[in-house]
């Protein structure tokens, strides 16, 4: 029963302190309770009671509620029982709707809530894959090592499960931050700490996680190509950067400096590519200060109290023990004169006596108890006295505390001030390291425009060898054709002259054939005639027989001459078919030579035609990518206006109207270069580089435009905006129909050249008008000008000479003393600018001779009019500058004016002559001896300043009179009355001070505006006008 008791008791306790820890009220959580739900934990073996306990609570309808939930949630997971995180995957699937639920909101708590919930079910899905983490996330390397199984595919996979769990605790850091002002000490707030208390579990997973991660990282590249880590190298980068920015955020707020110490990473990330890197690691470690009044400390001794009430009390009876008759009279039970047990056996005087004998004794208590009233009486007396004195000292406690409250108040008012001073510093520094890093992102982008730039001209030069390439090959292929041409001529005349040769030889043939014919029909008729006479000297054999022998004999000479004949009119009969066989093989050969000379020449026409055509390509392909090119560059311009590293360029109206006018003489190249590639293809090169050069100037053209509006008033600098970006999109415009062939030859630039004219314009008005001097005026005046300050200078010295003897005849003492040194230091200053000056003149005078584009120093100072007024402007305020610390002087000696103007003329002395010092400088060359005596002599002011300023101040602490503090007499009312009154004297104090900074920051503003005019800004308002 008594178990089932205490039972109930401690579910009643945990319900309570669970009850206690996650409300609705937007403060952290207490320790104590937390605490508490972490030891029910344990005492249960598990989270039972726990995850009964906030079923009941409306989570998904209070984000404040859900976020402490959240939070003591998270410390189970670390702290409690390992039976934790598997009871709490039974709710994993509510925990998943609560989330998607939340993330629904965009802001406040809701986002949080979603983000964090998300966290825990990474965690615990975490754990369940990887059992051999505790909740806590601290192990050994040795454990470390077995949680991998020494196999690389295990620590492969659990180095990404580590990856994907740190970034959702960066995701939680990154959105508590996100969500908070931090502008304010928002760390001091309830509302604040409420957000940034679950950052501490945060930070020690996260300094455990990123641990972990390095030395599985350098596991992995011992085994693994670093090549198939890449991926791994990148993500890890990323994280690095993220977890050591938000370390160090956090370590700087005032909430987590008193609970916890936060480890700062290394500047660098480990270089896992050189294994001996690992030996450099050093672990982040977390540590969380044990302080005597923590609040873990209250806890444990209000849980120690709360179980010594529950359990070591025993339960009182309920009735209450009396103090009894005899322990008052010191009488007993047996010896009762009120038992009347045994009455009947005692005497009647035995009676009388005892009742006598009570009487008396009841008489002597009541003596007894009246002196204790007296004494009681007096006693309470005196305490009322004294309480009455408790009381008064008591209502003078109250006022004392009062008081101090007031002082504690106004400390804590102080101190939050001081808080905000500090605030405001770190902020500058911020925003000043940013600016550095913003610098330094500039000075990166400069040098990646360089190296662009860099590979545009070596692609542009890659196309000049390409076209000169592809012409070499158009003049050899073109020597080629003509090599052809003359051999085909030479074949053609070959072939024509073995025509001729073998149509003269068959010509020559056919007449002796025909010759040949002839003498055999001469023959045959001859033949003929001969039997026509044989036949008739037959007839007269007589007379013929002598005449027949000779005949016969002329016959067979005939008959032999005949078959002679008749051979060699079958030996030319062969020869006449071999000549017109080898003619006809010759004619087959000549056409087959023909042929093949002609489909060579075919081969190149064709081949040359292909040339024509690549060659023809390439150009547009050249002129496309160029075309291309300057679209990126103009394109990269007009994002530089929207980059806000860009705000704190400026630019001067001069260099803009120079920026615009090169670009409109860039355009007239451009028109004439692209007519000349109209007419004749082979002039792609002259197009490209106008193409080039007239983006950059157009993109330099938009940067020093929207520079340059930084320096101008809003109206003009709105307008010089809108120029520059309206130029930018007709310069994107022109070159869109520059990149189509159908579009270039109609490509109109007029509207380009609008706008720069416009741009021009705006220039020319906010160019400062000078002095309008003339030639002679500007170079007399700058000879004036010095020479006055020379003279302005002797005179200060003179008359402080002066001054310092008639000190020394009417002052004595320590006035004179302070008089003495005062003037002494005043001189000293004098004769350093006497220097300055006479170093100036002397440096001017070289910077002439050097031959720096003038031939005579009038010359000089006109064409470097800009130089020669700012020289002008700070000659005349040295020489202004000494003439009023004179005056000042003058009546701090004479006892009329104040230490603290001789003080600001020093310092104003200074900043002249600092002017002067860079206005000589700017054009001089580093190595010149003159340069030298210059900052030697800069430097001489520097010190005679300060010499000044320390002896008025040393002065001013001699004559003021200084007034003894004694407190001794006075009594705490005047004490704090004079307290009151310095009170009341510092704050109007502060007023005026601050009224008299903002007098004069209006008047440096109007001294700003005034110097704009006489340096010729005032043109801007009649340029808008």
């Amino acid at each position: 029963m008594e178990f089932s008791v205490n039972i109930a008791h401690d579910l009643c306790t945990k319900a309570v302190s669970i009850n206690k820890a996650i409300n609705t009220q937007e403060v952290a959580v207490k320790e104590k309770h937390a605490r508490t739900c972490i030891l029910g934990t344990h005492h249960e073996k598990g989270a039972h009671t726990f995850w009964a306990a906030v079923n009941r609570l409306p989570l998904s309808s209070n984000a404040v509620l859900c976020w402490k939930f959240c939070h003591v949630f998270h410390k189970l997971l670390r702290d409690g029982h390992p039976n934790v995180i598997k009871d709490s995957m039974r709710n994993k699937a509510d925990l998943s709707d609560m989330s998607r639920m939340w993330g629904h909101l965009s802001e406040g708590y809701g986002k949080l809530c979603s983000i964090y919930l998300k966290l825990l079910i990474t965690k615990m899905e975490f754990h369940i894959k990887n059992p051999r983490f505790p909740g806590n996330l601290q192990m050994s390397n040795r454990q470390l090592d077995e949680a991998g199984e020494n196999d690389v595919n295990n620590f492969f996979q659990l180095t990404v499960e580590m990856f994907d769990y740190l970034e959702c605790e960066l995701n939680l850091f990154l959105g508590v931050f996100s969500s908070l002002d931090m502008s304010r000490s928002v760390s001091v707030t309830a509302a604040g700490q409420c957000r940034l208390a679950p950052l501490i579990q945060v930070i020690l997973d996260s300094s455990h996680l990123y641990d972990y991660t390095v030395k599985l990282l350098f596991k992995l590249h011992s085994c693994l190509p670093a090549d198939t880590l890449q991926g791994h190298r990148d993500r890890f980068q990323e994280q690095f950067k993220k977890l050591k920015s938000l370390f160090y955020r956090s370590s700087n707020l005032q909430y987590f400096k008193r609970l916890i110490q936060i480890p700062q990473l290394p500047e660098n990330p480990p270089n896992f590519l050189r294994a001996s890197a690992l030996s450099e690691h050093i672990s982040p470690v977390v540590v969380i200060p044990a302080e005597s009044s923590s609040p873990e400390t209250e806890h444990m001794v209000d849980l120690v109290t709360e179980d010594l009430v529950d359990t070591d009390i025993p339960v009182q009876p309920a009735t209450v023990v009396e103090p009894r008759f005899d322990d008052l009279f010191g009488t007993s039970a047996a010896t009762d004169p009120f038992n009347f047990n045994n009455q009947n056996g005692m005497r009647k005087d035995d009676k009388d006596r005892l009742i006598e004998q009570l009487t008396r004794e009841i008489q002597a208590l009541r003596e007894e108890l009246e002196s204790f009233r007296l004494e009681s009486g007096r006693l309470c007396q005196a305490l009322r006295g004294r309480v009455n004195e408790l009381e008064a000292e008591l209502a003078e406690q109250s006022h004392l505390r009062m008081q101090a409250l007031g002082e504690s108040e106004f400390l804590r008012a102080e101190l939050d001030d001081l808080r905000r001073v500090k605030e405001d510093t770190e902020k500058e520094q911020r925003s000043l390291t940013e600016i550095e890093r913003k610098a330094v992102a500039n000075e990166q982008r400069y040098v990646k425009l360089k190296e662009k730039y860099t590979e545009l001209v070596q692609s542009h030069a890659d196309l000049l060898r390409k076209n000169a390439e592809v012409t070499r090959q158009m003049t050899v292929a073109r020597a080629a054709q003509d090599e052809v041409d003359s051999v085909r001529r030479e074949m053609q005349e070959k072939v024509k002259a073995a025509q001729e040769a073998a149509a003269r030889r068959e010509q020559e043939q056919v007449e002796q054939l025909q010759e040949l014919q002839r003498e055999l029909i001469s023959s045959r008729v001859e033949l003929d005639t001969l039997k026509s006479t044989m036949a008739s000297s037959q007839q007269s054999s007589e007379e013929l027989s002598s005449q027949l022998s000779t005949v016969e004999s002329e016959k067979v000479e005939l008959a032999g001459s005949l078959l002679k004949k008749e051979e060699e009119l079958a030996g030319l009969g062969e020869e006449l078919e071999r000549v017109q066989s080898s003619l006809a093989s010759e004619r087959e050969s000549g056409v087959k030579t023909a042929e093949a000379l002609q489909n060579q020449l075919n081969e190149k026409e064709s081949r040359e035609q292909a040339l024509e055509s690549q060659l023809v390509a390439a150009r547009w392909s050249t002129l496309q990518g160029a075309v291309e090119e300057a679209e990126r560059i103009v394109q990269d311009s007009l994002a530089q206006l929207d980059d806000p590293a860009h705000i704190s360029c400026t630019s001067s109206a001069d260099y803009l109207a120079s920026r615009c006018q090169a670009s409109l003489d860039c355009m007239d190249r451009l028109h004439s270069a692209r007519d000349g590639y109209l007419a004749d293809n082979t002039g792609v090169s002259e197009l490209v580089r106008a193409v080039t050069h007239l983006a950059h100037l157009v993109g330099d053209t938009i940067v020093q435009g929207s520079a340059t509006s930084h320096m101008v008033p809003v109206e003009q600098a709105d307008a010089l905006s809108d120029s520059v970006k309206a130029c930018g999109a007709e310069a994107l415009a022109l070159l869109g129909q520059m990149k189509e062939q159908e579009s270039l030859a109609t490509a109109d630039s007029a509207t380009l050249r609008a706008a720069l004219d416009g741009i021009l314009a705006t220039a020319e008005k906010l160019r400062p008008r000078g002095l309008e001097l003339q030639q002679g005026e500007l170079g007399d005046l700058v000879e004036q000008e010095m020479a006055a300050t020379s003279a302005a200078v002797e005179s200060a010295a003179a008359r402080i000479e002066d001054m310092l003897n008639k000190s020394r005849a009417v002052d004595t003492g320590v006035k004179m003393e302070v008089n003495e040194r005062i003037l002494a230091s005043c001189t000293d200053l004098m004769q350093a600018i006497k220097e300055l000056v006479l170093s100036s003149k002397d440096l001017q005078r070289d910077i002439v001779d050097s031959g720096r584009g003038a031939a005579s120093m009038k010359e000089f100072y006109v064409k470097n009019s800009r130089w020669t007024e700012g020289l002008i402007s700070a000659s005349k305020a040295v020489g202004w500058g000494a003439t009023v610390m004179v005056d000042a002087a003058d009546l701090v000696v004479q006892g009329k004016g104040k230490y603290e103007e001789l003080m600001v003329c020093s310092h104003e002395i200074a900043a002249s002559t600092a002017q002067l010092v860079a206005a000589s400088k700017v054009k001089a060359d580093k190595d010149n001896a003159n340069l030298g005596r210059l900052k030697l002599a800069s430097k001489g002011v520097t010190q005679a300043t300060a010499g000044v300023v320390a002896s008025t101040k040393s002065g001013k602490s001699q004559i003021e009179e200084k007034d003894t503090m004694d407190f001794s007499s006075m009594t705490l009312t005047q004490i704090k009355r004079q307290e009151m009154d310095s009170q009341v004297s510092v704050l109007e104090l502060e007023t005026k001070l601050q009224k008299e900074r903002e007098r004069l920051g209006e008047l440096r503003k109007k001294h700003y505006e005034l110097a704009g005019v006489a340096e010729g800004w005032g043109e801007e308002d009649e340029g808008t006008g």
